[in-house]
């Protein structure tokens, strides 16, 4: 809800507080990075390796491009499509939903539906990571905070993935008026719905902490209740966010320690709150963990075409600025139309068994060894259309052992890139008729550019038409569908290439 337009609120040391947030997040995405991906309990006191030097992070880098590109607008605001334009011009970051957030865009596609369309990240790490700049634009007014946090987070994010940063944006922005654990949660949580399991988790949570549980019981009952075998997953990293706040007690070191000590997205939970515990006590960072990454503000190579400030300091006095420029300024958008069927996917596909068939035919899987001869396409096969790249096909609709799919790949120019196929099950793909990789049942987690084992390759292809074609077996029982995802991605850059899938499709 959109409150009446007032003075500015009076923050008590907000400069101070904004520095102190930027410097908590570095500390703790510093300490997070070398662990990211690793299940806890992580057993680390310090940094590990000890950096000369502020580590590079996304979490960070987005946030000083927005603020250079709101600091440039003649009248700054905050919404969907100038975040989109961020993305497109000076971000290339090929990770997860920020890859696909940028293919949709460049297929036409306008937030908040790049986001939501066929994302299998759409409830990732990604936005609640970069909410400290809307908290430090709209410090005192959460509603505010969470409203630019939902238009930030609609461009790559859908459901949780959105609540996530509107939850965060709103306590950290309360964060700067307010110190009392309950009455910031209790706030922040209000603006969630009922039914968000970012609402649930934060809940859980502070109860089982109030029951007194050490932090590494309350780790393992949010990775039970929460977990999915996405370590990017935002609903349980929320819950050691908190969890790492609450076992704290008020102490930034153990807080971030506790936090990186649940594993998971350590680099982004960790920074997260981090820049929480700064804001709420500035002078709270011991200075054995800032002195090693010092204050040059160290971005990727991934940030293009902005001159970003040399320190954290000189961010710091930027955003300060800004925070006037933005002073009552609400987003105020609409929807764009949007209709999923234009962006299905054709493909053919037919059925299969393997019965009848001898062994070095076939193996165990019921498909062909590696390396066999590209399969014939079954009797009877048929063209569909596929809502997208990314697909779950219930058990119970094969109709056969096996399914074989072809898909049509139309290239626009010469492509040196890296072709993915991440499915669930045994997998044998051919390309252009040749053996190009099988894998036994994967891990789905279909990051283009550095796609499970197995399931990725690198390719050179000409410009025009090929064809990829692969054959996945029925999901044993016990497993309700069979979930693939295909990319193809180009160098150097590791970007989806748009369209690839569609072919005609092109804008």
């Amino acid at each position: 809800m959109r409150t009446e337009a007032t003075g500015p609120v009076q923050i008590d040391r907000y400069a101070e507080k904004v520095l102190a947030c930027w410097r908590g997040k570095a500390v703790g995405g510093t300490l997070g990075q070398s662990f990211e991906g690793l299940d806890g309990p992580v057993l680390a006191d310090y940094y590990v390796p000890v950096p000369t030097g502020m580590v590079p992070n996304d979490d960070l880098d987005v946030q000083v491009v927005y603020a250079k590109v709101l600091c440039d607008m003649a009248r700054p605001r905050v919404d969907r499509h100038v975040i989109a334009a961020a993305w497109d011009r000076h971000l290339q970051f090929p990770w997860n939903e920020y890859a696909v957030a940028k293919r949709n865009l460049a297929e036409g596609i306008q937030p908040p539906h790049t986001g939501s369309f066929d994302n299998w990240f759409s409830c990732g790490e990604g936005a609640v990571i970069r909410t400290e700049l809307w908290a430090c634009l709209a410090p005192g007014e959460p509603q505010r905070a969470a409203a630019y946090a939902y238009e930030d987070a609609c461009f790559d994010h859908a459901g949780d993935g959105i609540w996530a940063a509107v939850f965060m944006a709103a306590l950290q922005s309360l964060a700067f008026v307010e110190s009392g654990v309950d009455k910031l949660l209790d706030r922040a949580s209000e603006l969630l719905p009922i039914s968000s399991r970012i609402r649930h988790v934060v809940h859980d949570t502070r109860v089982w902490v109030a029951e007194g549980r050490p932090w590494n019981d309350v780790r393992e009952l949010i990775v039970e209740k929460y977990g999915n075998g996405d370590f990017t997953d935002t609903r349980i990293n929320t819950g050691f966010v908190v969890l790492g706040w609450l076992a704290s007690e008020g102490d930034f070191e153990k807080a971030i320690l506790i936090t990186n000590g649940c594993g998971a997205d350590t680099d982004s939970s960790t920074a997260s709150v981090g820049a929480l515990m700064a804001i709420i006590d500035p002078t709270g960072i011991p200075a054995r963990w800032l002195e090693p990454i010092g204050d040059d503000l160290v971005l990727n190579k991934q940030v293009v075409g902005i001159e970003a400030p040399a320190s954290i300091l000189e961010f710091t006095d930027q955003v300060v600025a800004l925070r006037d420029q933005l002073h009552d300024v609400w987003p105020d958008v609409e929807d764009t139309p949007f209709d999923a069927a234009d962006h299905a996917i054709p493909v053919t596909l037919g059925w299969a068994s393997p019965y009848g068939l001898p062994w070095g035919v076939r193996d165990a899987s019921g498909l062909s060894p590696e390396r066999s001869p590209v399969p014939e396409m079954p009797a009877g096969a048929e063209r569909r259309m596929l809502p997208g790249t990314w697909m779950r096909w219930k058990r119970d609709d094969f109709e056969d052992l096996i399914l074989v799919i072809e898909y049509t790949l139309d290239l626009d120019h010469d492509v040196d890139g890296r072709f993915m196929f991440n499915c669930t099950e045994h997998l044998r793909v051919w390309l252009d008729g040749e053996y190009l990789f099988g894998s036994q049942p994967s891990l789905l987690f279909p990051s283009q550019h550095r796609p499970p084992a197995a399931q990725g390759v690198d390719v050179r292809l000409a410009q025009g038409w090929h064809t990829v074609r692969a054959t996945i077996p029925k999901p044993p029982a016990g497993r309700d569908h069979a979930e693939w995802i295909v990319a193809l991605a180009e160098q150097p850059v590791l970007e989806w290439v748009p369209n690839a899938f569609r072919p005609a499709g092109r804008a």
